[in-house]
């Protein structure tokens, strides 16, 4: 008797043990703690599903995923950028969604093709110049940055951050390699200066005059205007009468080796519903990857625009030809 009482006291704690744990989810998240916990905390609020999360810098946490394997502990990774996206399904550490909602939900343009990884803000990389120095009749495409008005009023991050690799990527696939090599040497002839570790820096080189414009991405545009309110600066949409503006995604998959893949492709659906989708890109003044849903006012306050619809995945498959783009080029 006292062994069948055991035995259904083992049995009675090894249920409690996995019905809790099909009530956690374990995320690996390149993005800040401060921008997701709102959205964790709200999730667990609503299902009573505990998330645990590690955050950490894109590269590591993929080299993590891949040394951990099949052992991994994490159900889905959080990241920034489509190339990031790209390569940790190239990696093999995602796995495919069949998902109506997430189908119904995610532009086909801001998904992976084998649905391993789904957008869930937007961030538009497009023009910034200064309202002093610059009318908004003087601007029109990325291209035309290298003709000779702008030559020593240009001013560019890094082509060493992903998202300008990205940006040049999808050129490439648009424009094909030669011509964009055109475009970004004739780019690099009309630097006013070394280019910069981020883009907050080229706004400020703007408003100091180093420099009258730049390409920066929007939500750091809405960061500095809300330090700044009134900053003489603007954003301006390049290529509205032909291909569009350039965008990226943060996004989110299911890690291959998700021990609780069900649970995790729920919280995935949810946090593309309308219902979350202002949380997740409110919080980093992003736009929502949802069309249904409408941007923050003051994301909506920098105007309409038309994106280029091509494949935000194609930032990664042309990633490697767009760094030795940019090298020949002499785009530092």
């Amino acid at each position: 008797m006292r062994y069948l009482k055991s035995v259904l006291l083992s049995s009675a704690l090894l249920f409690t043990a996995t019905a809790f744990a099909a009530d956690e989810l374990v995320v690996y998240s390149a993005r800040n703690e401060q921008l997701i916990k709102p959205l964790f905390d709200a999730y667990t609020k609503e299902t009573g599903t505990e998330i645990k999360f590690i955050t950490d810098k894109e590269g590591p946490l993929l080299e993590r995923l891949k040394a951990e394997g099949a052992n991994t502990p994490a159900d889905m990774l959080i990241t920034v950028d489509a190339g990031n996206l790209w390569l940790a399904a190239k990696e093999g550490v995602l796995a495919g969604v069949n998902s109506k909602v997430l189908k119904a939900n995610i532009p086909v343009h801001l998904r992976d093709p084998d649905n391993r990884w789904f957008g869930l803000s937007v961030r538009a990389r497009t023009i910034v110049y200064s309202t002093v120095r610059v009318k908004p009749a003087d601007l029109s495409t990325y291209e035309a940055l290298g003709d000779a008005q702008w030559k020593g009023r240009l001013c560019l991050r890094t082509s060493k951050k992903v998202y300008n690799q990205s940006l040049v990527a999808m050129m490439i696939a648009r424009q094909g390699e030669a011509k964009t090599e055109k475009i970004v040497k004739s780019w690099v002839a009309n630097l006013a200066t070394d280019v910069f570790p981020d883009d907050t820096q080229l706004m400020e080189a703007i408003l100091a005059g180093q420099c009258d414009v730049g390409i920066v991405n929007t939500y750091y545009f809405g960061r500095l205007e809300k330090k700044q309110p009134g900053l003489p600066l603007a954003l301006y949409w390049p290529n509205q009468k032909d291909r569009g503006v350039h965008v990226n995604v943060s996004g989110a998959g299911i890690t291959a080796h998700a021990q609780h893949r069900a649970a995790a492709v729920k919280f995935l659906e949810w946090l593309s519903s309308e219902k979350a989708q202002n949380l997740f890109a409110d919080e980093n003044l992003e736009y929502p990857a949802n069309p249904k849903v409408k941007p923050h006012a003051s994301v909506a306050a920098w105007g309409q625009f038309k994106q280029d619809t091509i494949n935000v995945s194609q930032a990664g498959s042309l990633q490697v030809k767009a760094v030795m783009l940019m090298d020949r080029a002499g785009y530092k």
